[in-house]
């Protein structure tokens, strides 16, 4: 199924198309109709260029994207790339999940909610074209992961291994542990982390070609 880049209106008359429910009335994107509509109104009431992409409306400025009208199983909601960066007293933006590090979510399921949380996203829409002009950067957050007892024991065995290791990205680390860590049985952690010792060495991520 192709995603529906074709404009804003087909989005909410027929849906993302990132499903087999586009073009039918179980589309999510028909659950949140009302508030989608507002929200777009607000965000078109800015200086921010209104254009598909993804299968979801996007607002950009000089180019560079801003923030993305999303829908979901459970809510709708003004998705900010640089959210994590916005000021945020009254803790009105989430995050995405656990490891989203720059995008936060303003949520909303009525169009009560726009209306109540219209001012707030007023003044997220302002900070993020603000943010985005001046090229304000998400630092991202330093994450250790937590080493599978056999590659430990690995690397009390080769200090090569274990300095190479830690020479690595952490996105480097974080794609060879989860390798190693994703298999059931010791034997195949093991089998994983010899699998895995050349390309560390040689100052790859699991998933990168020579």
């Amino acid at each position: 199924m192709a995603m529906n880049n074709t404009s804003v209106d087909s989005y909410l008359s027929d849906g993302c198309g990132r499903c087999e429910k586009f073009q039918t009335p179980e589309c999510k994107v028909h659950l949140w109709a009302k508030p989608l509509v507002a929200l777009r109104a607000l965000l078109n009431a800015t200086e921010l260029v209104e254009e598909m992409k993804w299968g979801s409306p996007t607002y950009s400025v000089g180019g560079k994207n801003v923030v993305i009208l999303v829908s979901f199983k459970d809510f709708c909601a003004l998705s900010f790339f640089r959210g994590a960066v916005m000021q945020d007293d009254d803790g009105l933006l989430e995050s995405p999940g656990p490891n989203s590090q720059r995008v936060r979510f303003l949520k909303f399921r009525t169009l009560a909610d726009v209306k109540t949380h219209r001012a707030a996203a007023k003044r997220f829409i302002e900070q993020a074209i603000e943010f985005e002009r001046a090229g304000v950067k998400v630092a991202p957050k330093a994450t250790k992961v937590a080493l599978p007892e056999e590659l430990v024991a690995r690397f009390a065995r080769d200090a090569a291994l274990k300095q190479a290791f830690e020479a690595l990205t952490p996105g480097r680390q974080r794609s060879h542990v989860l390798h190693i860590s994703g298999a059931k049985q010791a034997e195949t952690r093991e089998r994983r982390v010899d699998a895995c010792a050349e390309a560390i060495l040689a100052g790859r991520g699991f998933n990168e070609r020579h």
